[in-house]
């Protein structure tokens, strides 16, 4: 069983932080004076976007912020300040407090194929597979609260409240991938 010593390769495409700005945010003067925003009425929120790290801000008038984009953790939060610093420069009192990640999104590669009928029969309550629905098979940890999608060429997508839990989340899934793998075509 030399191919479970190869490491797997877990790429994160999207973390989701959340903070509070401690202040009330007129949202017509971000709009009108911030740089990179758009303004959307009728959902009562401003988006704004920072180039580096390449995030995108939704702007609540109470003073909430959720961030996306980023690709990882540190990234999140340096967003998050910068995204700060931004509305402070327009002079609102802005205090950064309450900064929390509340999901992680990546994708991971197995080097091999999974057959997703045999998955989901080995792993019945916590494994459902429906191909009218969906291509992919869920396979839900609880106390690590993460979902993880796999999909029959191998490729497997995992969302979780943390890079941690995610790669936990990974490492735990593997043998089970393992054992239900595909046979190699020729």
């Amino acid at each position: 069983m030399d191919s479970s010593d190869e490491a797997l390769d877990i790429i994160v495409t999207n973390v989701v932080a959340t903070f509070r700005t401690r202040c009330h945010l007129n949202l017509r003067t971000i709009a009108l004076e911030g740089t990179n925003v758009i303004y959307k009425p009728e959902v009562g929120k401003v988006l704004m976007k920072l180039r580096k790290p390449k995030i995108t801000a939704s702007i609540w008038s109470s003073g909430k912020i959720i961030c996306t984009g980023a690709t990882s953790e540190d990234e999140a939060k340096l967003g998050a300040r910068r995204l700060a610093r931004c509305l402070q420069k327009l002079g609102f009192k802005v205090r950064f407090s309450a900064f929390r990640v509340v999901n992680v999104l990546a994708v991971c590669s197995m080097p091999f194929g999974v057959h997703l009928i045999d998955f989901t029969k080995n792993n019945r309550p916590i494994a459902s597979y429906e191909p009218e629905l969906h291509p992919a098979a869920t396979y839900r940890i609880k106390h690590l609260k993460a979902t993880i999608q796999v999909f029959s060429t191998g490729s497997i997508t995992v969302t979780g409240p943390n890079v941690q839990n995610v790669a936990t989340a990974v490492e735990q899934v593997y043998p089970l991938l393992f054992e239900c793998q595909k046979p190699l075509c020729k």
